[in-house]
């Protein structure tokens, strides 16, 4: 009885190899939405290699992917119907948020200082603080909403195993930003000096101004 019923299981199974390709589907294109340099990767980065709370950033980012990738992918056709009126609403929140951090990694790199170490340990902010930081810079961004709800979800809804999709796009954030903020002191020994620090600091705050005006660029069209 027993070994009719692993018997029948098995015939009930799908191919190892259709569920492998839905999975990849969704690692792949959730993957090639998320690394794309923008203002979530590049506020990431910036304070990971300053050693601020690297696990509680990585974990709030994935976080949000993975339930605004689940709500896309089972729920697409409502939310495409709820995503327009926030907007606006998204756009002008969203703007505000990326030139303060802008205004202030600009002024980092204007002032300079002695280098990461006084930074790390007087200035770190509480992990509380990080959270609610990377909580916004993700969820006031609408270009998150596009990429996970609309187009991840898209994709997944289309899929005969929709689990596995989820999966791995799910899997492909949790990869990106482990590596993302686990790499950052590897990155930190090239920015030891305060030269080096001050040229990053203003690279990130000049991509962080360019998302910015490329927002309200976006939303006057």
């Amino acid at each position: 009885m027993i070994t009719y019923e692993l018997v029948s299981a098995n015939h009930s199974m799908k191919p190892v190899e259709a569920v492998m390709w839905v999975f990849a589907t969704g690692f792949v294109v959730s993957l090639g939405l998320i690394v794309a340099i923008g203002a979530q990767n590049a506020w990431v980065l910036s304070n990971a290699m300053r050693g601020y709370h690297r696990s509680v950033i990585a974990s709030v980012c994935i976080l949000c992917d993975s339930i605004l990738i689940i709500i896309g992918v089972y729920a697409i056709q409502h939310i495409q119907s709820l995503i327009p009126p926030l907007v606006p609403i998204l756009t002008v929140l969203g703007v505000a948020l990326l030139l303060s951090l802008a205004f202030k990694a600009l002024m980092r790199a204007f002032k300079g200082g002695e280098g990461l170490q006084v930074s790390d340990v007087i200035n770190q902010p509480s992990a509380v603080k990080m959270a609610i930081t990377a909580l916004a810079i993700t969820l006031l961004n609408p270009h998150v909403y596009l990429d996970t709800l609309v187009l991840i979800g898209s994709v997944g809804a289309q899929q005969t195993d929709k689990l596995w999709f989820v999966v791995g796009a799910c899997f492909a954030s949790f990869v990106w930003f482990s590596i993302l903020t686990g790499c950052a002191p590897l990155l930190k020994k090239h920015l030891s000096s305060p030269t080096h620090w001050r040229v990053f600091d203003a690279g990130m705050g000049m991509i962080l101004l360019a998302v910015a005006v490329s927002l309200v660029v976006s939303y006057s069209q």
